[in-house]
C-alpha cells in the first residue's frame, strides 16, 4: 500500500494563488487534471524532480472554504541543505516560514508554512 495524493481545499477562484505557493514556492510541477474532473476547478501538483512521482497534491475547490489549520501534508526532503533551501524559496515567494518547531520532532528537522489560503504545510528531513 502507498499514498497516491493528498487533497487540500482552496476557495473558488484560488488557482492562481495555489500556483504561486505550490508551484513557485514549493517548486512542484502543475499537471493537467483529467478531463472528467477539470470542470470542478482546482489544480494538481506533483514532484517530478527524480523522474518519478513521489509526491502529489490535489487542490480542490470547497465552498464555503475553511483553511486546514491543524491537518496538513508532511513533505519529506533529502537533507538539511535541501530543507533550508526550500524554506528560503517559500519565503522568497512571499510566504511566512516558521522554524519554531525545527527540532521538536525527534529524528527530524522541519519548518511549517501556510499557503496563501491559510492551509498548513510541514516540510521535514530525517537527521541522525
Amino acid at each position: 500500500m502507498h499514498l497516491h495524493h493528498v487533497q487540500i481545499a482552496i476557495p473558488t477562484g484560488g488557482e492562481d494563488e495555489a500556483r504561486r505557493f505550490y508551484g513557485a514556492g514549493l517548486g512542484l510541477t502543475e499537471v493537467e487534471k483529467p478531463a472528467e474532473l477539470a470542470g470542478r476547478g482546482g489544480c494538481w501538483f506533483r514532484d517530478l524532480s527524480t523522474g518519478a512521482t513521489t509526491l502529489e497534491i490535489h487542490l480542490g475547490v470547497e465552498d464555503p472554504f475553511t483553511p486546514a489549520r491543524k491537518a496538513h501534508p508532511g513533505i519529506v526532503v533529502e537533507d538539511v541543505a535541501t530543507l533550508e533551501a526550500l524554506a528560503a524559496r517559500v519565503a522568497e515567494a512571499g510566504f511566512e516560514v516558521s522554524w519554531a518547531e525545527r527540532t521538536s520532532f525527534t529524528g527530524f528537522e522541519r519548518f511549517h508554512c501556510r499557503d496563501g489560503f491559510g492551509n498548513r504545510v510541514e516540510v521535514m528531513t530525517p537527521v541522525a
